[in-house]
């Protein structure tokens, strides 16, 4: 049992707590922020997004193309700079994801989801906390959809290995054969 008095046991404890956790308070302050400006910048109405699909009001348009090139800035700065991570303090790191078959289809599907719920995965939180019922259903179509995408993953995967694995098979047996 420790002899310290309360207030000086509650102040290392508070202490202890915020630099275990503080990862997770720095994602919350800086998605609460997120959310809030996407509020505010009308990423989180329904209408914003029906005028911009119809070429009616561009808006929206031009806050997505306002943080391509804030984001462009901000990459080009980290990497010129060799940034460390607040939170880890290990360098940010670039890395190049290659071109996988079934891109362009994906990029298809996202557009349509896009389009037909008026909404990307990035605002459905922030409508959420605005209180919009229908983005609750659109976050259960983006969880099922993830798993879906996760099984086939892991199918596909299955499928190439075994099919490896019996080409494999075939170049043993006719080098057997030879012999």
């Amino acid at each position: 049992m420790h002899k310290l008095p309360i207030q000086q046991s509650i102040k290392l404890f508070l202490i202890s707590f915020v630099f275990v956790y503080r990862s997770n308070f720095f994602a919350l302050v800086m998605g609460v922020l997120f959310g809030f400006l996407m509020s505010r910048a009308g990423a989180t109405t329904y209408d914003y997004h029906a005028k911009m699909f119809l070429l009616i009001d561009f808006q929206l348009m031009q806050v997505i193309g306002t943080a391509v090139v804030v984001a462009m800035i901000g990459v080009f700065l980290l990497k010129k700079y060799q940034v460390r991570s607040i939170t880890t303090g290990a360098e940010v790191d670039f890395v190049k994801k290659p071109y996988t078959q079934g891109l362009i289809t994906g990029a298809f599907l996202f557009g349509i989801g896009w389009a037909m719920t008026a909404s990307c995965p990035g605002t459905v939180p922030a409508m959420i906390g605005e209180g919009k019922i229908g983005a609750i259903f659109v976050l259960a179509g983006l969880l099922i959809g993830t798993m879906a995408f996760g099984v086939l993953q892991t199918y596909i995967a299955q499928d190439s290995i075994a099919q490896q694995s019996c080409s494999w098979d075939e170049n043993q047996t006719k080098k057997t054969i030879k012999k």
